[in-house]
């Protein structure tokens, strides 16, 4: 079993807003936007171009980082102790899986995510606490195995190094190859086909410019415009979800995690 104690965040002394506000499943919004981050890396989008069933299940990388998000912010020490084992047994084939810049940058684009989607879809909230969330998302880093202190200890230190490393990034075929079956499905369920030309138009319109336009993605006015309506459509939709409802889909998910560890034998 996973040490418990290297992916563990404190949870005492947390009011009961910042739970809820960590427990928000806003920042699914922002789920492809961050895999698109991700891979922008050529080390991680070699690694999950080799090694991620993505043509087929294009739905379930992003719903394993949705539970290990959860498991390691918003859950129990022991949960977070079941997702960081998962996420070091993907990594034992993969090359350079385990290398501290590569794991810093996977879990820097889920802070950035997580605000990002906050900001467009949400409620000035997180804003308001960066610093705390921040901070609780560090035990993301030290679950994927980066050194306490590599994580920013500041959203000024955080914005500075995300600034640094977005310039480094480089995407690749192999990235590119990642995104054709994420964004255009081929054998994903049909719910999930349905809801790809509004998960399209957000995802590609969160990446910085540069990105966008290193992956090929066309975009001028027109979709400019339409990304804007979707994100005045999303922000409505959330702000008449109740808020118990938000946070459902942490629970579900971690809690189907919990049931595959006990398949495992976890």
């Amino acid at each position: 079993m996973h040490d418990p104690h290297r992916a563990s965040r404190p949870a005492s002394g947390r009011d009961r807003a910042f739970r809820h506000l960590l427990a928000d499943s806003t920042p699914v919004a922002a789920g492809g936007r961050a895999i698109l981050l991700q891979i922008a890396d050529p080390v991680v989008a070699a690694g999950v171009r080799r090694h991620s069933d993505f043509a087929r299940r294009p739905q379930q990388r992003l719903a394993h980082t949705l539970s290990f998000v959860f498991a390691v912010v918003s859950g129990t020490p022991e949960d977070a102790a079941i997702a960081a084992s998962f996420v070091d047994r993907a990594h034992v084939p993969v090359a350079g899986a385990d290398d501290v810049d590569r794991q810093l940058w996977v879990a820097a684009t889920l802070f950035d995510s997580a605000r990002r989607a906050h900001a467009a879809f949400g409620s000035d909230v997180f804003a308001a606490r960066a610093e705390e969330v921040l901070q609780a998302y560090a035990p993301i880093g030290t679950a994927l195995r980066v050194p306490p202190s590599r994580w920013p200890g500041s959203v000024a230190a955080f914005d500075r190094y995300w600034a640094e490393t977005l310039d480094q990034l480089i995407v690749t075929e192999d990235a590119r190859g990642v995104v054709r079956d994420l964004l255009h499905p081929r054998f994903a369920p049909w719910w999930v086909r349905v809801a790809m030309p509004l998960v399209r138009i957000v995802t590609v319109g969160m990446l910085p410019d540069r990105l966008r336009s290193d992956y090929g993605f066309a975009w001028g006015p027109r979709e400019q415009r339409r990304y804007e309506r979707a994100v005045r459509v999303l922000r409505t939709v959330r702000g008449l979800v109740p808020g118990w409802l938000l946070r459902l889909p942490g629970p579900l998910l971690v809690r189907a995690m919990r049931r595959a560890a006990e398949r495992h034998g976890r």
